[in-house]
């Protein structure tokens, strides 16, 4: 899909559909005011006025109307998109209303759409926080891009619906604010490609996308964006005593992947590096199928266990968004791939395997494979000179009990590190729970036989208790760790995404990354 973003007025610009949004501005007093467009468009508002007044169209968040022949205005067709309540609106509203215009378009077979930029100044100031133009701008254009794939690409009868353009106007007099709302523009551009390209990884069968394949795409990716990758396997796993990491991987005649991919932030001319500035390590399970190994899944909905390298894909969108956005501080993605198998050479309940920091794990359950590949990532980037840590994986099925699909679980060791995490999410618009990962919890992975336990000591906590694990090895290092389980796929399509991988944790992971270089 080709996006653009043009100045000047919506009214008068010819295309086959022009979405516009409105909100809610009832304040639940007896007399309930009309949902308001966010235009200054008086030719839009007239075109609307007659199915506005007659309370058929309410602006709940996802809502739409289409009205053909619109009065005055050029555009064939015009889209009226609901946002929520006017008291309430965020940029994340702002996201889904755009990908429900392009969302309302696909099916109906427009190719060619424009939105009209939203302008908050058309309320007044009781109803609507100001909102940045760069901000909305972006968020626009994120919505837009995500909601244009569908998933079906290994269809044989796959009729490709995707828009072919997509406009954004802002009207002329806006070109006083153009700078800010361009750069948030390109930004959106950019964020959205990288949560799409994890989608598209998360998307891929377990017997396309191997540990081997993984490593290709992301070398791949970090040859076109300009990142330094390496790609390692069995031999570099020994070297380094990876030992949990190999402990998954040895079941499965696939290989597994150890990948590394660094950006260096360009100094000024005639400038040297600073010597106390943060490394941030970017750390994903990249499991690409887990039957559960020796401790089998059952089989109902194994199908979608090649979502468990959900996790690393977040990592290498996020790698591939920090590339072009050129924040000025070191990242190093680490991807820990592998698939767990239950074949005759895999792990087994009751083996003791070490850790590449020495640590040894007594292996109760072979499922819960993801916090072991992780357990070696996490040292390992400790190793390369990482000072910040953030992992992302779809780690326990514990964190979806406790929370669903709306929220991620989110732990930490270090409390300034999560209120600099939380301080992003307005921007990024991705929602996450903080759930304790206090030594009280330790007590449930003491192993009598080895350091810790791969699980604790029975099914209460499970999400902490992995989190807890995972602790073990960032030690004193602040770090962060995402449980992605329930969010990393949407099992029922929504008015503004389609069903399927959601992409979750990219572009939080980036903004968060950002948010030291400012």
């Amino acid at each position: 899909m080709d996006t653009r973003l043009l100045f000047q007025d919506a009214d008068a610009f010819v295309i086959p559909m022009l979405a516009v949004f409105a909100v809610d501005v009832a304040t639940g007093k007896d007399a309930t005011p009309l949902p308001a467009l966010l235009t200054t468009s008086d030719t839009i508002s007239r075109a609307a006025e007659r199915v506005l007044s007659s309370g058929e169209f309410k602006a709940s968040v996802g809502e739409t109307l289409l009205l053909h022949a619109p009065s005055g205005i050029k555009a064939e067709r015009l889209l009226l998109v609901g946002l929520g309540k006017a008291k309430s609106l965020s940029v994340d509203e702002i996201r889904k209303g755009a990908g429900t215009a392009v969302r309302t378009a696909k099916p109906r077979g427009f190719r060619d759409i424009a939105i009209a930029f939203p302008e908050d100044h058309a309320l007044s100031d009781e109803h609507l926080e100001d909102l940045p133009c760069a901000l909305m701008s972006r968020a626009l254009v994120e919505g837009a891009e995500l909601a244009d794939p569908d998933y079906d690409i290994y269809r044989s009868d796959r009729v490709d619906r995707s828009l072919r353009t997509l406009t954004v106007i802002a009207r002329e007099a806006e070109k006083a604010t153009s700078a800010e709302t361009i750069a948030g523009f390109e930004e959106g551009r950019i964020i959205a490609a990288a949560q799409n390209f994890a989608r598209d990884l998360v998307n891929e069968p377990g017997n396309v996308l191997t540990p081997t394949e993984l490593g290709k795409r992301a070398a791949s990716m970090c040859a076109e964006v300009g990142l330094a990758c390496e790609v390692h396997s069995t031999e570099k796993l020994h070297e380094l005593k990876m030992g949990a990491f190999w402990a998954v991987s040895q079941g499965s005649p696939e290989p597994p992947a150890l990948i590394v991919m660094t950006y260096e932030p360009k100094l000024e001319k005639g400038g040297s590096p600073q010597v106390d500035a943060p490394v941030f390590g970017l750390v994903g399970k990249g499991i690409t199928f887990d039957t559960g190994g020796i401790s089998l899944k059952p089989g109902d909905g194994m199908e979608k266990m090649k979502y468990d390298m959900a996790g690393a894909a977040a990592m290498i969108g996020a790698m591939r968004a920090i590339a072009q956005l050129k924040p000025s501080v070191k990242v190093i993605g680490i991807v820990c791939s592998a698939e767990n198998m239950p074949d005759g050479k895999a792990f087994k309940p009751g083996d003791v395997v070490t850790a590449m920091s020495g640590k040894t794990i007594e292996i109760i359950n072979t499922d819960a494979e993801g916090r072991l590949v992780l357990a070696d990532g996490l040292h390992y980037a400790k190793t390369l000179g990482c000072t910040h840590l953030i992992d992302a994986a779809t780690l326990t099925g514990a964190c979806v009990v406790a929370l669903g699909k709306d929220n991620v679980g989110l732990f930490s060791n270090d409390d300034d590190t999560f209120i600099q995490f939380l301080s992003v999410l307005r921007k990024s618009g991705e929602k996450y729970w903080r759930l304790p990962c206090t030594d009280d919890y330790r007590e449930q992975i003491k192993s009598q036989i080895a350091d810790i336990m791969n699980t604790g000591a029975h099914r209460w906590a499970g999400a902490i208790t992995a989190a807890m694990f995972l602790k073990e090895f960032a030690q004193d290092t602040p770090w962060l760790h995402l449980d992605i389980a329930g969010c990393a796929w949407i099992d029922e399509q929504r008015s503004w995404i389609a069903k399927g991988p959601s992409g979750i944790a990219v572009r939080s992971i980036v903004e968060w990354v950002r948010s030291y270089a400012t």
